[in-house]
């Protein structure tokens, strides 16, 4: 089995708040109500500059996957 490389998350202990899971490296949760991330990964000795890219350009590809998915669903409610 494939895992998506970001999945869609709720908890019913947080019920106002939707996540966005990254399940490669470095894999992290991202809460979109406060943008909060928790890095799950020791990122440390890494090189910071090409992590910080990394890590910007991953939080786009995110946002831009919850936006993606919030419209295909409605779509299908349509």
């Amino acid at each position: 089995m494939a895992v998506p490389k970001f999945l869609v998350g709720d908890n019913t202990d947080h019920p106002e708040n939707v996540f966005i899971i990254h399940t490669e490296y470095p894999r992290f949760v991202m809460d979109l109500d406060s943008d909060e991330v928790e890095w799950l990964d020791d990122i440390e000795g890494e090189d910071e500059t090409e992590l910080t890219d990394e890590m910007s350009k991953l939080l786009d590809e995110a946002n831009t996957f919850y936006i993606r998915e919030v419209e295909r669903y409605e779509a299908m409610e349509d």
